[in-house]
This record gives structure tokens, C-alpha cells and sequence, in this order.
């Protein structure tokens, strides 16, 4: 059993997705029980679905500075770097502790992968890539970090994180390391993933997007709807922020069950929930909210919906935000944490939108509509492809 943490100060975070730029969008549109879902316009080919697209992306530029990191999805990471004064916030950590004291651990699933498919789609009689295209940093996974950190001077560890679905809440529990390890003194921490042709065709290859925006734990649920987002938090020793929010623990697990199913009992995500409580030093009955890995794919949400039964009280509330956004793939741990700690700020538990039949599996934790509360802890849930599994644990500074 891990023995807890030291808590951390989340002394900055921000969110961009199909709800809009920065944090404020995100409270109006969860309040409000607005979806950001709409029909699929993105894809070089016709595909019937619904995706969570992010506005404003194409018109996104690098500056000429970095201009060799140009791709979509370095450009979303550019805008969600700009929102909250997340950007300002990074450069004076950089500032205070030094460059090589500032670590950069993020997530992401395809990285800038919508880039290379336009290479490839564009290759010429000789089979070369178009002299625009040819740019070997954006046709790797380390794409995303090597940008951000040039983007914001960092000279630190600086380590991608790809675990599917999972990825960029793990990057929480990599940073967490890094600091009590003494490698660094403060971590930004984050993820991005942009909408494109290999994941849209390669989820719908296997029978998992849903034809209408996607319904978490609804007994009629058809898949997923896929979405894209950019979200970053800034992760200090409690000390430089007391007033901050805190991450109190993380579990991580990998079940390995199967390349793209759950165990069916739930013990990966299990052991990680179970780790994650235990490094925060806290009981299943002390949470108040949990925003729910919920994808609206069959076995997913039969699995999950099962296991807060068994493990949470009643008086633990719990929903899906993915009828919100989709399913943002690699950014879906860092989007999804900036809810929970959203939920800590303001007291709103999001609606599970999307679901009007609850699956049998749903017990009474399950928040279908959204409520104003008090929430002290919140817990976010990341299951990803090949058993890869992580869990957060955050919580309201100590008054």
C-alpha cells in the first residue's frame, strides 16, 4: 500500500475544448448544462458522428520564432497556453526557480500525427514529402513537449507521456515524483490532442464513435464522440501557493488486461482509485464528487458505474463531463482534472449530460442534472487503452 504524499499547490491551471477558451467558458457552459458536441466537419472523408471541436484553432499561428513547430496540434497548444494568464503564470515560475528547475511533463495520444497524414496525403511523384512538411520534430510523439518547452524557455525534465487515454493525468503523478525526488522545484504540467483522420477512422474501424453525440451510462448508449482539447496546470510545493487548490494523491495502474477492453471486474481501475485514496490518506466516504472517466462506450461505463457502486457512499456524487466535450483522448485527464478542480472552486457538480435511461449498474451517486454543493475533494478517473489507468485526488487548501 503507497504511504501518502506531501501535497502539491495547483497554483495555476486552464482548460480549452469544444466549450470554449479558458476556465470562465468552461463554468458558464457546465452550469448551464450546455454541450459543446456538433456534427462531424473535420474529416477528409465523410464519417457520420458527432466531435468536440475546438474554435478558432486554424486561425492559431505559431509566432515566426517557432515557426518549425507549425502543425495543428502545436497551435491548440499555443492557444490553450494563452488562456488564464497560464502563460504569464509559467514564465514567473521560470523566473523564481530558474529554467533547468522547472519540469514539463506532458500528455498526448497522437501528438502532431493530423500533420504527418498531410504529408503523406501530399506526397510527390518520388514519394517525398512537400518541402513545407518536412520538419522531422513534428513527425514524432516528443513533438507537443519539445514545443511547449522552447515556447516557455524551459530547460528541466521534459518528458511526453502516451498511455492512451490515460496520458495526461499520469503526468500529475510523474511530476509529483520529480519534485520529492528533488529533480525539480515545480512542474507544468498538461496535454493536448487534436482531432484527426487516424483517430476518428481508427475508433470508428473499431465500432466504438457513436452516429449521435455520445450518452455516458445510458442504457442506449452507442460510443463515443471524440473531441480535442488543451489543458495545463502549474504543480508547486504548497508553501509558494497556500491558498491554492491541492493535488492530495494519484494511483496508477495497468491491468493489461486487453488492447482496448477493460478488465470486466474493474481491478485496474480499482487498484488505481485505491492507490490514488491512499497516498491522499483519505476514505472513499470523504469524497464529494467524481468526475468519471465515462466514455459512453458499453463495457466502459457498465465497469465504472459498477465499481463507484461498490466503493462510494451515497453521499458521494459522481457524473461524465464527456457529453460535454467528447472524449479528448490524450487530453482527457488534464481537461477533465481542470473540472474537478473547477467543482472545488466553484460548488457545481456537472450534469452527466447526455443520459435520460441510466444503465442498471448506475447507483444513487450518479449526478444525471447538475447541482450546486460543496465540494472539499474531488476525484478524477483516466482509463485508457491496454489497461492503462490513473486516478487524482484533489482537494480545497486547509482554511
Amino acid at each position: 500500500m503507497p504511504v501518502p504524499i506531501q501535497p502539491l499547490a495547483v497554483s495555476a491551471y486552464t482548460a480549452t475544448s469544444a466549450l470554449g477558451h479558458g476556465l470562465e467558458n468552461h463554468l458558464v457552459a457546465l452550469s448551464a448544462t450546455c454541450g459543446g458536441l456538433r456534427p462531424n466537419d473535420f474529416s477528409s472523408a465523410p464519417l457520420a458522428c458527432w466531435i468536440g471541436r475546438v474554435e478558432g484553432v486554424e486561425d492559431a499561428a505559431l509566432p515566426a520564432a517557432h515557426a518549425v513547430w507549425e502543425c495543428r496540434n502545436n497551435r491548440l497548444a499555443w492557444l490553450g497556453l494563452r488562456q488564464d494568464g497560464f502563460l504569464e503564470r509559467a514564465l514567473d515560475v521560470r523566473q523564481r526557480y530558474g529554467a533547468a528547475r522547472v519540469a514539463l511533463v506532458l500528455g498526448t495520444s497522437t501528438a502532431s500525427i493530423g500533420a504527418t497524414e498531410e504529408a503523406y496525403r501530399r506526397l510527390d511523384d518520388e514519394g517525398q514529402m512537400p518541402p513545407d512538411l518536412r520538419r522531422p520534430l513534428i513527425h514524432a510523439p516528443h513533438s507537443l513537449a519539445g514545443f511547449v518547452a522552447e515556447a516557455l524557455g524551459l530547460e528541466g525534465p521534459c518528458l511526453t507521456v502516451s498511455t492512451a487515454c490515460s496520458s495526461s493525468a499520469k503526468v500529475f503523478a510523474h511530476a509529483e515524483r520529480l519534485i520529492r525526488l528533488g529533480l525539480a522545484d515545480a512542474a507544468v504540467v498538461g496535454g493536448v490532442d487534436t482531432l484527426c483522420d487516424s483517430v476518428l477512422f481508427g475508433f470508428n474501424a473499431l465500432e466504438l464513435v457513436s452516429p449521435e453525440p455520445c450518452r455516458p451510462f445510458d442504457q442506449a448508449r452507442r460510443g463515443i464522440s471524440i473531441g480535442e482539447a488543451a489543458g495545463f496546470a502549474l504543480l508547486e510545493r504548497t508553501g509558494m501557493a497556500p491558498q491554492a487548490p491541492r493535488l492530495l494523491g494519484y494511483g496508477e495502474s495497468s491491468d493489461a488486461h486487453h488492447m482496448s477492453t477493460p478488465h470486466p471486474e474493474g481491478l485496474g481501475a480499482e487498484l488505481a482509485l485505491r492507490d490514488a485514496l491512499a497516498r491522499a490518506n483519505l476514505h472513499a466516504d470523504q469524497v464529494d464528487y467524481i468526475n468519471l472517466h465515462g466514455t459512453a462506450s458499453l463495457k466502459n461505463d457498465e465497469v465504472e458505474a459498477a465499481l463507484v457502486t461498490r466503493a462510494f457512499p451515497t453521499t458521494t456524487r459522481a457524473s461524465s463531463t464527456k457529453g460535454f466535450t467528447g472524449h479528448t483522448l490524450g487530453a482527457a485527464g488534464i481537461l477533465e482534472a481542470a473540472v474537478a478542480l473547477q467543482a472545488i472552486k466553484h460548488a457545481v457538480v456537472p450534469a452527466n449530460l447526455g443520459c435520460t435511461a441510466p444503465d442498471a449498474a448506475c447507483g444513487p451517486q450518479f449526478a444525471w442534472e447538475m447541482e450546486q454543493r460543496s465540494v472539499d475533494v474531488a476525484v478524477s478517473n483516466s482509463f485508457g487503452f491496454g489497461g492503462n489507468n490513473a486516478c487524482l485526488v484533489f482537494g480545497r487548501a486547509p482554511a
